[in-house]
């Protein structure tokens, strides 16, 4: 994968990356991002509160429901800052259209991504979860942009689905940069076969058939594609789904290997899906063989090379 740093943008809540914006002060700085993630990316970071005028430290701020209405203040109804932080995301979502992904604060009345608590008037919390008045502009605006919360980021799963997407959709945005046309929109999806089966069968197969349309314009077909991908792409795969991908490959290739080498590959695709083994172990030994049994068609997968080996994020699932 050899992506350019400084191509990657991902929009990113200010305090997850040391940023002290925090209503006390505080920073909530996220390890994977400055540590990992940052390497591979270029991050433009926002604090909502802070752009629409509240200080740091400042006052909290809660979602309050009154009325069948959600405003954002200060519990006892002050510095209400609803409409200033939706204006804010309008304006923020604009720019989203550069970014491959975006990475908010977990839980925060103006960046939450869901299971935002929600109070009565009277300060009871209702059994109803709200979303980030900021986030939801952006999320609305760019439903197709990658997003994530911070604290789902510590899950080895979530976090591995969301790096992939992120670089999907780069991928896709440097295909339009260039100028779709069919040719370059079939190349493109020969190059996600087997991501979408480690994902969908059911988009596997409903894309195959999208793309052997007709009748289609292919602005129409490139919309109707990148949607159904990036759909696909935030199901989690699971390790069911990847060793029948991987058998796939397997069988793609497999006249080409010895027995000796058939057996082994066999054995980790097995212990990868009775988990045993880390996916990074079934995927390296492929990596292997083509290298020693060259085809270009499975060279191209990016299912092998999805993101930056650096990462390490097969590891640990």
């Amino acid at each position: 994968m050899n992506t350019i740093k400084e191509d990657i943008v991902i929009g990113i809540s200010a305090c997850l990356l040391g940023e002290k914006v925090r209503f006390d002060g505080s920073s909530k700085t996220s390890n994977f991002c400055v540590n990992d993630l940052g390497q591979h990316v270029t991050f433009k970071t926002f604090c909502p509160e802070v752009a629409v005028g509240l200080p740091v430290p400042r006052p909290t701020i809660r979602q309050i429901k009154a009325d069948n209405v959600i405003k954002v203040s200060c519990p006892d109804g002050t510095n209400e800052v609803t409409e200033a932080l939706r204006s804010y995301g309008e304006k923020v979502a604009t720019l989203a259209t550069q970014f491959s992904g975006y990475i908010f604060c977990a839980k925060s009345p103006s960046c939450g991504m869901e299971r935002v608590k929600v109070y009565s008037p009277e300060g009871n919390a209702l059994p109803a979860d709200g979303i980030g008045v900021f986030a939801e502009q952006i999320m609305r605006a760019q439903p197709l942009l990658p997003c994530e919360e911070n604290g789902r980021l510590n899950d080895a799963v979530l976090r591995e689905n969301f790096v992939a997407r992120v670089f999907a959709y780069h991928n896709w945005q440097s295909l339009v940069a260039e100028g779709i046309t069919k040719h370059k929109l079939m190349a493109f999806h020969s190059r996600y076969k087997y991501t979408v089966m480690s994902h969908s069968l059911i988009a596997y197969k409903g894309l195959g058939q999208l793309l052997a349309r007709a009748d289609l314009p292919v602005a129409e077909m490139a919309s109707q594609y990148i949607t159904g991908l990036m759909t696909a792409l935030k199901t989690k795969a699971t390790r069911k789904k990847h060793a029948n991908t991987l058998s796939h490959i397997q069988g793609y290739f497999s006249k080409h290997l010895t027995k000796i080498e058939r057996k082994e590959l066999t054995e980790q695709i097995k212990g990868y899906r009775q988990g045993l083994l880390p996916l990074m172990v079934p995927i390296t030994l492929i990596n292997h063989y083509l290298l020693k049994h060259p085809k270009e068609y499975l060279a191209r997968q990016v299912y092998l090379n999805p993101y930056p080996q650096a990462l390490k994020l097969r590891y640990g699932y």
